[in-house]
């Protein structure tokens, strides 16, 4: 009886579940049918069924995939991609592609991209994988015309008087490195579609612009690969199918398997070292020998990799052909090779020594390269970049429109040129200050060994460079002295200690001799020595000239100057003569030199006489620089440094 009643009692309760769980299925379907009209597909102009992962912006987020998000504009499906602004001219969904144009390329019009893209952007975006671009049209921007590549086509539409826009269609968006001189890229769009001809005309490069670029998505891989996964490919038929490895990152399991074996290779050493430890050393010297004899890596290549980023730009044989148009323009040749007038893309003037692997050893070439990369001075020559493939070497320096200072303060008379002596002051402290600063102002002292006027460029305004490091060497600060095995430098221009070591040890006061003779012939406008001088005691200058200040002839037979002018005039020679002492203790530092040169001529007192004798014969001609400078035609001299003159 208590049963029964109990039963009668939960009739009502399990009548309200009931209707509750009618209730709620009755809204789940409800939800459910809303949600699936609501992202349901949709169309935009001539693109029908867009559907999942993509989805209109005005959808409800929560259809399709935030990555995958299209809008609708002016009945046109617009895809934004990279910042760029895309028409989709169709979706796939059997393959999983979708083919998008540039805005502004889609009509076959001439026009520029709405947004530069390269390959490498599209590679690596994670949303698409598979993209076989096969071609890259690349836009650059010309100051003159070029003629003689028919790869380059015309933009008509764009452009002016000054100014063409070309483009061209390279097989890949790395062959756009070499941009004709003048010229500067613009932008670039990579293409899908093939080109059977080698040189495309302009109306077919305009109908595989409007071709676009065809992408393949797979939201599969795009997960796998926010996860650091591996994404593979299982077929390479489309559509693609892929696979995500689910095991641990690739190169933790790689590093799992190193440690793995070298604990085993421990284990195992420390239980049979005493058998194998001797024949392990013997192998080790065996194969260290083996190595170091059959081995040889090029000195040049192996210093150039391990200062890499601490070098100029490096540029390839191909760079300095196109950089020079072909070695079109040549400014002079020197003894270690040419130098060619050149352009970077930018329209930076460059001067581009080509240097004659026979002359210029791997050594000099190391010097020139680590010395001046690492030197930024208002008045040391700037190195911007080098070239080292194969035997060919080259260095590029910044253009000096005025060339170097030999040839304005030399003549066919003998004279001094155009400069005034204002100007020559002004040339003589920058040079002055340039060497100062590669003796002091650096890490290491740097010897230039071969200062002449040669060596000596100057800018568009005259500003002098010390420039052509191919002889110059390291000397630590904390050292007095450098051992140099070689004679080094320019006849007439070579200090005495390198000729022989009983006037003293090879310094910084080697270069101090080298500027005071270049401070000679800048002040008489001739060089130190010339067999044609009317008058036998004017053959060797500096001798001349010690003759007049010391006998009182302080006007050195100027002619037309001012007092000013003289003035300045002796303040050259007289700073000279210090600069020439025989002895190296003798002379004053080039911080010293800058110091005499900006004082007045009174605080200036006559050194002594800064050598023994004048050389009387007639002097063999100046060879260029050359660290192997042969030494016979420099006998008179050393016979007259060590023995003293006897002609007076």
């Amino acid at each position: 009886m208590r049963r029964e009643k109990t039963d009668v009692a939960l009739i009502p309760f399990f009548s309200t579940l009931q209707t509750l769980l009618i209730l709620t299925c009755f809204t789940i379907e409800t939800q459910a049918r809303s949600l699936l009209q609501a992202c349901s597909s949709t169309s935009c102009g001539d693109i029908r069924n867009i559907s999942y992962p993509f989805r209109l912006k005005t959808e409800p987020a929560t259809c399709g995939d935030p990555d995958y998000e299209l809008s609708c504009e002016n009945n046109r499906t617009i895809m934004e991609y990279h910042s760029g602004r895309y028409y989709v001219k169709e979706i796939s969904y059997a393959n999983r592609t979708i083919r998008l144009v540039d805005v502004n390329l889609a009509n076959g019009t001439c026009n520029l991209p709405y947004k530069s893209l390269s390959s490498d952007e599209v590679e690596k975006d994670i949303r698409y994988q598979g993209q076989p671009f096969c071609n890259f049209a690349g836009f650059i921007n010309c100051s003159t015309v070029i003629s003689d590549d028919p790869s380059y086509r015309k933009l008509p539409c764009v452009g002016g008087n000054t100014s063409r826009v070309y483009v061209t269609v390279n097989s890949s968006s790395q062959s756009l490195y070499a941009i004709p001189v003048g010229c500067s890229f613009l932008s670039g769009v990579p293409v899908s579609a093939y080109l059977n001809v080698q040189y495309p005309s302009y109306d077919a490069i305009l109908k595989l612009l409007e071709s676009g670029i065809e992408l393949e998505w797979s939201v599969e891989c795009r997960n796998c690969l926010l996860q650091n996964k591996t994404c593979f490919i299982t077929t390479y038929e489309r559509p693609f199918n892929y696979y995500c490895d689910n095991s641990d990152n690739l190169v933790l399991t790689i590093a799992k398997v190193i440690f793995a074996v070298v604990v085993t290779l421990i284990l195992v050493i420390n239980l049979i070292a005493r058998f194998i430890l001797a024949p392990l050393v013997v192998i080790a010297f065996l194969l260290h020998k083996f190595r170091k004899e059959c081995k040889r890596v090029d000195n040049v290549e192996t210093f150039l990799r391990n200062q890499q980023s601490l070098m100029p730009k490096r540029y390839s044989y191909a760079d300095m052909v196109a950089l020079t148009n072909h070695f079109k323009e040549k400014l002079g040749k020197g003894g270690f090779g040419s130098v060619y007038k050149g352009q970077l893309p930018g329209g930076i003037l460059i001067a581009v020594k080509m240097l004659e692997n026979t002359k210029f050893t791997a050594e000099e070439f190391i010097n020139e390269v680590s010395t001046i990369g690492r030197i930024h001075h208002v008045n040391v020559v700037q190195l911007l970049g080098f070239c080292s493939e194969g035997s060919n070497r080259a260095l590029v320096y910044e253009y000096m429109p005025n060339g170097s200072l030999d040839k304005h303060i030399f003549s066919n008379s003998g004279k001094a040129q155009s400069f005034s002596w204002d100007k020559l002051l002004e040339i003589a402290l920058g040079t002055d200050r340039g060497i100062e600063y590669l003796h002091g102002g650096c890490d290491v002292c740097i010897l230039h060994f071969d200062i002449k006027p040669h060596n000596v460029l100057l800018d568009q305004g005259f500003k002098p460079k010390v420039a052509d490091f191919g002889l110059a060497k390291f000397f630590p600060k904390e050292k007095d002295f450098l051992t140099v095995s070689t004679m080094r430098g320019t006849i007439g221009y070579i200090s005495p200690e390198l000729i022989s070591r009983q006037f003293g040890a090879v310094s910084s006061k080697s270069d101090v001799y080298s500027f005071g003779m270049l401070l000679l012939e800048m002040a008489g406008g001739r060089k130190n020595v010339d067999s044609r001088a009317k008058s036998s005691s004017k053959v060797y200058f500096p001798a001349w000239v010690y003759n007049h200040l010391a006998e009182g002839r302080g006007d050195l037979e100027l002619k037309n100057v001012t007092e000013i002018e003289v003035e300045i005039a002796r303040k050259l020679c007289i700073v000279g003569l210090w600069c020439i002492q025989m002895k190296p203790s003798d002379r004053p530092s080039m911080t010293k030199v800058v110091e005499m040169l900006e004082g007045s001529i009174k605080d200036l007192k006559l050194p002594a006489r800064p050598f023994l004798c004048s050389p009387t014969r007639s002097p063999m001609k100046e060879p260029q620089s050359d660290a192997s400078t042969s030494w016979q035609a420099h006998g008179s001299m050393e016979e007259c440094l060590l023995y003293g003159d006897d002609t007076n």
